[in-house]
């Protein structure tokens, strides 16, 4: 599966999925009218709960761009200005607005428009690649916040509204339903992004950090990325995960987690050592780098070791060892199973918190 998390098809397509009845002249019956009557009833009572929360979210950044002077000598120095847009919304009345991280990350001059017409300037609260979430901040009054609600109580197939700015068309409303539940997305810190909402919902560049709604306006997911060329593919970050994640880029800036300094692939185990050993897993991770005075190398691991085990839990591939690699972990010495020349070993390894590079 090809995950995008930039969205750039520029396909558009009819998906209202009526064409072929409006071909051949017949009314709906009764029962089909009224039923159409509540899909819509409920689709603008969502959107007009949750457009005012929608935000249009314009970065720029300034980067230095060196010209070329006669014979080929660099001239001055010149700022250039370059841009990039995306959605949000606000969650809470003292203006948190809650976005994914690659329409923020890197920006210095953020502004934020809400559908009233008014535009702020936005300080970055905290900012997640390895989620694709941040957090920024306007000042201003009368805001109305959306309410996240519970994405563990989601449903395949009921009513998903998606609210953006798809090329700038703002505060486009567009609808489907639940496609799949519990999908895993790799964000662009290589990170896998686990209880993924799949829709298909129609989304297209700008939507990205935009709200997926229910009928009740409530929040369950933030629009992060679709799958190219397919068409009705579309992803939502569960909004149990963003809940969690804000509060701790509300808190800390920043979301802390584990970090060991190995480089590793996945690899089979033999049949003889899985039973020989009675590993829980049929794989590992081998280890084919080592940073310098890293947690790992500290701990005595060594290339060609496969790790199978972190922390008691079994550990198949370098997605289940992330996974395992939280906040709670940083400082704190866990065992670490491994296979060495045959033999299973277990050392004690302190986990340090991973650092984002810019």
């Amino acid at each position: 599966m090809q995950d995008v998390l930039d969205l750039t098809s520029t396909e558009v397509s009819d998906i209202s999925g009526h064409s072929a009845a409006a071909g051949t002249g017949t009314a709906p019956v009764a029962g089909e009218t009224e039923l159409l009557d509540a899909y819509s009833r409920a689709v603008i009572a969502a959107a007009e709960k949750v457009s005012p929360s929608v935000v249009h979210i314009v970065v720029g950044a300034r980067a230095q761009n060196p010209s070329e002077g006669r014979g080929g000598r660099p001239g001055p120095e010149r700022p250039r200005r370059t841009s990039g847009s995306g959605s949000g919304f606000v969650f809470t009345p003292d203006g948190f607005v809650l976005t994914n991280s690659h329409v923020v990350h890197g920006g210095e001059e953020i502004e934020v428009a809400l559908s009233d017409g008014r535009r702020f300037t936005a300080q970055p609260i905290g900012d997640d690649p390895d989620t694709d979430l941040a957090v920024i901040r306007i000042q201003a009054p009368g805001l109305v916040p959306a309410a996240l609600g519970d994405s563990q109580a989601v449903r395949v197939g009921q009513l998903a509204v998606a609210i953006g700015n798809p090329y700038g068309f703002e505060y486009s409303v567009t609808a489907g339903v639940v496609s799949a539940l519990g999908r895993s997305l790799r964000s662009r810190s290589g990170r896998l992004i686990d209880n993924i909402i799949q829709t298909d919902a129609a989304l297209n560049p700008g939507n990205s950090g935009g709200p997926l709604v229910t009928s009740r306006g409530e929040v369950i997911g933030v629009n992060t990325a679709v799958i190219l060329p397919a068409q009705g593919l579309s992803f939502a970050i569960a909004s149990n995960t963003a809940r969690f994640v804000a509060g701790r880029l509300i808190r800390d800036g920043r979301i802390r987690r584990g970090y060991l300094g190995i480089g590793g692939q996945n690899v089979p185990l033999t049949r003889r050592l899985v039973r020989f050993h009675q590993l829980p897993v049929e794989s590992g991770i081998l280890v084919i780098s080592l940073e310098r005075g890293s947690p790992a190398e500290q701990a005595g691991v060594r290339e060609g070791d496969v790790i199978v085990e972190f922390g008691g839990a079994p550990v198949e591939t370098i997605d289940a060892l992330h996974r395992l690699l939280t906040e709670s972990q940083v400082g704190v010495r866990t065992p670490l199973a491994i296979i060495r020349q045959s033999a299973r070993q277990v050392l004690e390894v302190v986990p340090w918190e991973s650092k984002h590079e810019e």
